[in-house]
């Protein structure tokens, strides 16, 4: 492979498709999800502007101006947009294409429980089917995702979830700035446990269901991103209230999880659905009225997490002075540290 196609395929593509992301439903950042957010968002401000709930002058001061969308932080999150595509090329599939060829699949799974339990007549694939096949999809992932989320909270993990948390200021963009190594967790976990629950729902109904999907998006993402999935990282307050944010995590639920107050340490691990947190005791509901919040990971990191650079580096170098028996690390430069850590892996 030449310069130019080396280049193409680990730059301009990645680059492209990330940029014409803006424009596809199936993700968040898609334009369509941050024009509804931002509806919601106005008539926020313009209920609250008409009872005095806000000092806000205007809709851009309202949820938060130049202070926020222009803070070097919201900056960085937009070049990290762009970078993390590039990354998951670079990086992300290559390691996950180590494990993959390990992963049972969906067939797998079908095939071992028809050996078990012998051939089940075929169904056939419905409206209802379709609906259900989706929705336990949907509800297999966010389960997975809050337990990932969990784990990444975790002493030796936290370093790499600690990228998200470094950002001081939420915008939209926020939401990916996530280590590379946590998107290769999160591949493999979605890939392992819906290929489980995709094989044991197509053995019951004796062959392939495909889910339901509204314009070319399965149904639950779209309604989800649909209910201003991208205020979760903003400065725009928006609670569902407490009975409502038992069950689905509201824009509030999640700035909370990104409050540096002690209160908020470990609540709202879920990422779609607060059910979770209910179960397992993490939840944290919100009131309409707004908290007070200081989002980041503290004033020791406001140094530490300015480039790109850091956001890829600066997990290993952290995860390397727990583990390393090294006099002195925090005296270490960046460089020696994974230099010690290379001579102990070939030892």
């Amino acid at each position: 492979m030449d310069v130019l196609a080396l280049l193409h395929h680990y730059l301009v593509e990645p680059v492209s498709r990330q940029f014409l992301g803006l424009f596809d439903l199936n993700g968040r950042l898609c334009l369509v999800f941050l024009l509804s957010s931002y509806s919601v968002a106005y008539c926020l401000f313009r209920f609250r502007k008409s009872r005095g709930l806000t000092d806000a002058l205007s809709f851009w001061r309202f949820i938060g101006g130049g202070r926020v969308y222009l803070h070097r932080s919201a900056l960085l999150d937009y070049r990290y947009y762009f970078v993390l595509a590039i990354l998951k090329v670079a990086l992300v599939l290559p390691i996950v294409g180590l494990v993959d060829p390990y992963v049972l699949r969906s067939a797998d799974y079908s095939a071992f429980f028809t050996n078990l339990w012998g051939a089940r007549s075929q169904v056939g694939d419905n409206l209802t089917l379709s609906l259900l096949y989706g929705l336990g999809v949907f509800l297999v992932k966010d389960f997975t995702h809050y337990w990932g989320h969990r784990a990444f909270h975790s002493r030796y993990l936290w370093a790499f979830h600690k990228v998200h948390h470094s950002a001081p200021v939420l915008v939209p963009a926020t939401a990916s700035r996530t280590h590379f190594l946590e998107e290769v967790v999160e591949k493999l976990s979605d890939t392992i446990c819906v290929g489980a629950y995709a094989g044991l729902f197509w053995y019951a109904c004796g062959g392939e269901v495909s889910r339901y999907t509204l314009f070319g998006v399965t149904y639950m993402v779209f309604i989800f991103n649909g209910l201003a999935a991208n205020l979760r990282h903003s400065h725009v307050w928006f609670s569902f209230g407490p009975l409502i944010e038992r069950v689905v995590s509201s824009p509030a639920q999640h700035q909370i999880h990104h409050s540096d107050a002690p209160r908020h340490y470990n609540k709202n691990f879920g990422i779609n659905l607060s059910l979770w947190d209910w179960m397992f005791g993490t939840l944290y509901v919100t009131q309409s009225t707004p908290e007070t919040l200081r989002f980041g990971t503290g004033d020791q990191d406001d140094e530490r997490y300015l480039t790109v650079r850091d956001l890829i580096f600066t997990p290993f170098v952290d995860t390397l002075r727990k583990i390393l028996p090294v006099q002195h690390p925090d005296n270490l430069p960046k460089t020696d540290l994974i230099r010690i850590f290379l001579r102990k892996l070939r030892l």
